[in-house]
């Protein structure tokens, strides 16, 4: 049976208001992911990874200090993308829905090491259209890693499930994703699913995972008060083709042993 799966820990990201700034105390912590922020060296080989799950209709806008990310092609809802611009303390990363502003995202200080800087941009809540955001560095490892973070926002609950189908004596193993951790694969195909408390299974998608490489599942969807809602479904981010697996031995998915992540936090965010 595949090993335990261990909790790194998510803190709570800020809490948007219309027309608020909110500025998150920075601290560092191991083997944490925070709401906010990185921390960073000029030397090293640093990659953005942006994910929006922030339910509109419009696309998303990305100013990098008042120059377009996206260009022409602006993000939407349920996509991720890399961007290789150099980042430094102090940017600022504005999110804008047409001509609205959506909210802002300041860097505070940035890792001493390769890493991908993941920023994920959400609905702070199912009353307002105020956003907050999540972020996580991922250091550099030899295993295949995924963070898998839920930013739904409702009152249905849901687990999220791994499942490796392939062809064994022992049949399918299928093992609890905890939301707001951080976990190592071995190399394979597998099955991620949504479920809700009673079953019923809400959303599926596949993860090709290979060494080396770092991955997202984001829960999303949005259960409006008032507006139109966006029912539950997966984000996974990047999408590996089944072709890479050639190189790499496939296994079963185990736990991972350790990781650590130093996150430093500061950011606004508006309605």
């Amino acid at each position: 049976m595949a090993a335990a799966l261990r909790v790194l820990g998510f803190v709570a990201s800020m809490a948007a208001t219309a027309h608020a700034t909110q500025v998150v105390a920075a601290r560092k912590a191991a083997s944490m992911i925070r709401g906010g922020g990185f921390v960073r060296s000029f030397e090293f080989k640093q990659r953005l990874r942006i994910c929006n799950a922030y339910p509109h209709d419009a696309s998303l806008d990305i100013y990098h200090d008042g120059k377009s990310l996206t260009g022409d092609v602006p993000m939407s809802y349920k996509q991720c993308r890399d961007f290789g611009t150099p980042l430094r303390e102090g940017d600022k990363l504005d999110f804008k829905n047409a001509d609205s502003m959506v909210g802002t995202f300041a860097i505070s200080e940035l890792p001493s090491s390769d890493a991908i800087l993941l920023l994920i941009i959400y609905q702070h809540d199912a009353q307002t259209t105020a956003a907050s955001f999540k972020s996580h560095v991922f250091a550099a490892t030899s295993s295949a890693q995924v963070a898998v973070v839920d930013v739904h926002k409702g009152k249905t609950q849901a687990i999220a499930k791994i499942v490796d189908s392939a062809p064994s004596g022992n049949g399918t193993i299928s093992e609890e994703l905890r939301f707001d951790s951080v976990v190592a694969v071995n190399p394979g195909r597998f099955d991620i699913r949504l479920e809700s408390k009673d079953g019923k299974v809400l959303a599926t998608r596949e993860l090709v995972a290979v060494n080396k490489e770092s991955y997202t599942i984001i829960r999303t969807g949005l259960e409006s008060e008032e507006g139109h809602s966006y029912p539950d479904d997966l984000i996974i981010f990047p999408r590996t083709p089944p072709s890479a697996l050639k190189s790499h031995a496939e296994g079963r998915f185990v736990g991972m042993a350790a990781m650590a992540a130093s996150i430093l936090a500061c950011a606004v965010a508006l309605a």
